[in-house]
C-alpha cells in the first residue's frame, strides 16, 4: 500500500524561510519540511531548533536539511532566498542580484526532476515569479508569487481598525505590484457583504473622514514601517505563504490575491501581477476577474506598467 505524504521544501533559512517553516509545523500543514540553504550550517541549526518544538505541538512534522537533488518528489518548493533591500532602496533595487540567486536555484531544482509547485516569495516578487516561470518551463499554474497576499492582510487590518471589526470580516483585495504602485479596487471592498463606502457613509460618528489614497499609501508603507523598527519583516509574509500552501495541499479552492501569469485577464499579457486567484491542488487553478471602475482600471494599468518595465530587464536571464 502506497500512502503519499505531503512534502514542502524551503530554499532560504533566513527569517522569512525559518518563520514559514515554523508556521508550517505549528499548524501541522504537511508531513515533511525540507530546509535548503547555501549556508548549510545555518539550515542545520534551524532544523535542530524546529525539531525541538515538536514535543509540544499537535503533530510530528518531520524537519530535515536537504539539497536541490532531494526536490524530485517535493509537492511545493518555496523560494525565500534573495537580496534584501538596504535602507533607502526599494524592492525593485534588488532585482539583478535576486535574479541571479533565483536562476542558481531553479536550474538545479528542475534538474532533480521536480514537477511540483513553486511559491516565490523573494522580492521583487512579481518579476521573480515571472523569471522562475520562464526558467522552469512549468505550466503557469505551477508557479505562484506571494504577490499582494500580505498587502491584502495589511489593508484589511487598517480597514478593520477604522470600523472596529475583525479583519477577517473585511473582504478586500490589494492588487497589482507588491510595491509602491499597489492599487485597491475600492468599489469591490465590503464589510461582511456591505459595501465599504456605504459603511463609511452610514457611520460618520464611528468611522469619520476616510482618505482612500492614504489607506493605500499606508498599506504600501507598512512593510517599511516594520523594517525601520525591527530591521525586516517575516511573520506576516510567512503566514501569507502558509495560507497559500494550505489552500493548495488541502485542495481548498480558496481565493487569495497572489501573483500569477496574466494571459488576457485584466487586459494584460505575459506578466505576473497580484490578482485574486483560486488555489487548489493544481496550484493557480483560475483567475477571478473583478469589475473595476474606469479610475480603478487606470490605476491598475499604472501598476502593471511598472511591473512590465522591470520584467523586461531580466529577459537576458532566460532568453
Amino acid at each position: 500500500m502506497d500512502i503519499s505524504k505531503s512534502k514542502v521544501a524551503i530554499v532560504g533559512s533566513g527569517l522569512v524561510g525559518s518563520s514559514t517553516a515554523f508556521s508550517l509545523i505549528t499548524q501541522g500543514v504537511c508531513d515533511e519540511v525540507l530546509m535548503i540553504d547555501i549556508n548549510e550550517e545555518k539550515a542545520a541549526g534551524e532544523v535542530r531548533d524546529l525539531r525541538n518544538s515538536i514535543q509540544y505541538l499537535d503533530r510530528n512534522v518531520k524537519v530535515k536539511t536537504a539539497t536541490y537533488a532531494d526536490c524530485h518528489d517535493v509537492d511545493i518548493l518555496v523560494i525565500t532566498a534573495g537580496a534584501p533591500p538596504k535602507p533607502g532602496q526599494t524592492r525593485l533595487d534588488t532585482l539583478d542580484m535576486t535574479a541571479k540567486i533565483a536562476k542558481s536555484i531553479v536550474e538545479p531544482v528542475m534538474a532533480s526532476g521536480f514537477d511540483g509547485i513553486f511559491i516565490v516569495v523573494s522580492n521583487p516578487v512579481d518579476i521573480m515569479a515571472y523569471l522562475v516561470y520562464r526558467l522552469s518551463g512549468l505550466p503557469k499554474n505551477q508557479v505562484i508569487g506571494s504577490g499582494s497576499s500580505v498587502d491584502t492582510a495589511r489593508l484589511t487590518n487598517f480597514i478593520a481598525d477604522l470600523v472596529d471589526v475583525d479583519p477577517r470580516s473585511v473582504y478586500a483585495y490589494a492588487m497589482g505590484e507588491h510595491g509602491d504602485s499597489l492599487m485597491v479596487p475600492w468599489s469591490t471592498v465590503t464589510i461582511a457583504g456591505k459595501n465599504f463606502l456605504d459603511v463609511v457613509h452610514d457611520n460618520p460618528d464611528i468611522v469619520g473622514d476616510v482618505d482612500l489614497a492614504e489607506l493605500v499609501a499606508k498599506t504600501t508603507r507598512e512593510g517599511w514601517e516594520i523594517y525601520n523598527r525591527k530591521g525586516t519583516t517575516y511573520y506576516g509574509i510567512a503566514s501569507a505563504c502558509v495560507g497559500i500552501i494550505k489552500a493548495i495541499l488541502f485542495d481548498e479552492n480558496k481565493i487569495i490575491p497572489v501573483s500569477t501569469l496574466l494571459e488576457g485577464e485584466y487586459e494584460e499579457n505575459d506578466i505576473f501581477a497580484g490578482v485574486p486567484v483560486i488555489l487548489n491542488r493544481q496550484g493557480a487553478s483560475d483567475i477571478l476577474e473583478i469589475h473595476m471602475t474606469a479610475d480603478e482600471k487606470q490605476t491598475w494599468q499604472e501598476s502593471t506598467k511598472v511591473i512590465r518595465v522591470f520584467t523586461d530587464k531580466i529577459r537576458h536571464y532566460y532568453e
